[in-house]
């Protein structure tokens, strides 16, 4: 059976990549997990968490891909401090609630991300999944983000169909070596 590849970027000034996000803390890797690119695989193709309709790959299927990663532009760690709830004007019942159903106030969370950096990601499969990916990326069914609902893409995800990108198809070649070159 030949080897396929498809290639495609994330650029964005902005990124996510958590991993062991908890509560008031949200991380970021220094690049996208394989759980983090077949979630916006999920995302393209209008997929829900459940495994219907069942006209769309399959998450074992997704999962099954051989992914690496080749960071073309590391970018830098940066912190955001959000809020949520909490009022100007005391008495207020305004807040987020708390576990326990009691009123609560302002929460305040640091959430990292990466500022400025680009991927390379490589996929390897069956180029007939490879193509559905591929088509789903063009024109995605629900928004598609890099990490965060906030963070979309800053340029396509797609390569140039012209040489030598070759709209990021390479066939008869692994993704490791696919990824190098």
């Amino acid at each position: 059976m030949p080897i396929d590849t498809f290639l495609f970027r994330l650029a964005g000034p902005m990124q996510s990549w958590g991993t062991q996000s908890r509560f008031l803390v949200r991380d970021t890797g220094s690049e996208p997990s394989k759980s983090a690119i077949v979630g916006l695989f999920c995302a393209a193709l209008g997929k829900p968490r459940d495994e219907r309709p069942a006209d769309r790959p399959q998450l074992s299927e997704l999962a099954a891909l051989r992914l690496a990663v080749r960071a073309d532009h590391e970018g830098e760690v940066r912190l955001d401090y959000h809020t949520s709830g909490g009022s100007r004007s005391s008495g207020d019942d305004y807040g987020v609630i708390r576990a326990d159903g009691s009123p609560g106030g302002t929460v305040v969370s640091r959430r990292y991300y990466l500022a400025d950096a680009e991927f390379l990601v490589g996929i390897e499969g069956e180029a007939a999944l490879l193509q559905t990916i591929a088509d789903a990326l063009s024109a995605p069914k629900w928004q598609i983000s890099l990490g965060r609902k906030a963070f979309p893409p800053s340029i396509p995800m797609l390569l140039p169909g012209t040489s030598p990108w070759d709209a990021g198809w390479r066939h008869g070649m692994c993704v490791i070596d696919a990824i190098k070159s």
